[in-house]
């Protein structure tokens, strides 16, 4: 049988590189690491994690990043699997080791008999005798491969900057002045309720945090003036730019949170710190990255009560991130409009998330699996996870109100996606009878819809197998 090529092992693309072998076809995945870096990436590792190592909540219930998660795992993804095997505590998020997961994948992937990893640089777009192929280059795509698609359909990518937020050791924080704790003292997958580093600050220091960050030295974007940023990635400094309340009603509310030091008296902003590996030597900054230089950053981050002698293992930094116009250039089944056989997936499609990419990433190798196998391809119905996320990528909005200008921006998975429930569905939580109460409509509306995406999932996933994987 003939091989799917893949370009690019993030996450994307190793689980469609995953998703297409498990049908018994063969794979070619393409790896530019290990001959040419980039920007952000550390390891020549495939799925290695660039920013946070959070795959965000894992509820599945009340929050759609949970949900995707559970169709993932429904849908037998190896990033979720790893994801899963390597997880350290974070509250109510699923947090990984970013080392020990990526080496997981790597080694399913060089395990797999189907797979084969070529490390290579592609620059231009797949030659006609790969018949069936994904690119899943991500945010960083090389600027020649860059290049030939913008060449090929005749349209500008849009290029705007995700930042890096900054790990710090965890014997260098002053644990007299942070406590450990949850917001709320929420529990999930792995933890315990106290999974984060808390520091505190009062008005006065909040206010001084807040004045060095606008002073702060930067970089200059002097060969992308213009670019915009993805306002779920914003740096600390753009915030504070955008108003001075605007990190405390952000990444530094206190809301939840109790000082237990001083039990009594009230933080007006705090920083959180999430563990980042497994042996918990090393924190990031919850929401804190950051585009600046590294000497300001090392200085305004000490300003931190409990980071005062804070040592670094990793500053932040900057990545450009390229994707395409999807809902112009793409089919349903994530093809090329202009190249039949041709597909796209992770965030080059305009998802923004790890667990979004992956998605993507297994619905293109689903997709293909299924070409090659001669099988109608059944795109996920619109009312789960993968059906919102594809349809906002496929479908999204792309005129505005100037025609010239694309309005199309990548987006997490959320419940503005997804079609309302059927009223019937919601039902009020025990002991709450008669008039709805408070935030009662609001949890039961996203329980219907949760309950409804998992049932249409499991549906789809029965449906869509392909006659060699059911035998």
């Amino acid at each position: 049988m003939r091989p799917i090529h893949i370009v690019g092992g993030g996450l994307a693309g190793s689980e469609a590189a995953w998703q297409i072998a498990a049908r018994g076809i063969p794979v070619i995945l393409h790896e530019m690491r290990g001959v040419r870096g980039t920007e952000a990436h550390k390891t020549d590792g495939l799925a290695e994690l660039v920013c946070s190592n959070s795959f965000r909540s894992d509820d599945s219930e009340y929050n759609a990043v949970g949900l995707i998660h559970a169709e993932m795992r429904m849908a037998n993804s190896l990033i979720m699997r790893c994801a899963d095997a390597n997880q350290v505590p974070a509250g109510s998020a699923l947090a990984v080791d970013r080392d020990g997961f990526s080496d997981a994948v790597t080694a399913a992937i060089a395990a797999n008999p189907l797979i084969t990893v070529v490390r290579e640089e592609i620059t231009g777009l797949p030659p006609a005798d790969w018949d069936l192929a994904i690119i899943a280059t991500g945010p960083l795509t090389a600027p020649g491969l860059a290049d030939a698609i913008a060449a090929e359909t005749d349209s500008d990518a849009l290029a705007f900057f995700d930042a890096i937020a900054p790990i710090v050791y965890f014997d260098s924080i002053d644990m007299d002045t942070a406590w450990f704790q949850s917001r709320y003292d929420k529990v999930g997958p792995g933890g315990t309720g106290k999974d984060y580093i808390n520091c505190p600050m009062d008005r006065d220091q909040y206010e001084a945090f807040i004045d060095a960050l606008i002073a702060g030295d930067k970089t200059e974007f002097r060969e992308w003036e213009g670019t915009p940023y993805f306002d779920g990635c914003l740096p600390i400094e753009i915030m504070a730019e955008r108003g001075r309340e605007t990190l405390r009603h952000g990444p530094m509310k206190p809301m939840g949170l109790t000082n237990a030091h001083k039990p009594d008296e009230k933080p007006y902003a705090v920083v959180q710190l999430r563990q980042d590996n497994a042996l918990g030597t090393l924190y990031n900054m919850v929401g804190f990255q950051t585009k600046l230089r590294y000497g300001a950053q090392s200085e305004i981050l000490r300003m931190i009560p409990a980071l005062e002698n804070a040592e670094f293992a990793r500053l932040g930094g900057l990545h450009r991130n390229t994707y395409l116009n999807s809902p112009v250039l793409l089919a349903g089944d994530l093809q090329l409009k202009s190249r039949k056989g041709l597909r796209f997936a992770g965030q080059i499609t305009g998802c923004e998330g790890y667990v979004e990419s992956a998605a993507i990433g297994l619905l293109a190798g689903r997709f293909a699996a299924a070409d090659r196998l001669g099988e109608p391809v059944l795109p996920p119905p619109a009312t789960t996870a993968f059906g919102a996320l594809l349809n906002h990528i496929t479908g999204g909005h792309i005129v505005s109100d100037d025609e010239k200008k694309r309005s199309f921006q990548p987006m997490n998975v959320n419940f503005g996606l997804f079609p309302p429930p059927d009223a019937g569905a919601m039902k009020k939580p025990e002991g709450h009878e008669g008039r709805w109460r408070g935030k009662d409509k609001a949890l039961a509306k996203k329980r219907a819809i949760t309950e409804r995406a998992k049932r249409d999932a499991a549906q789809w996933l029965e449906d869509f197998r392909p006659r060699e994987a059911a035998e």
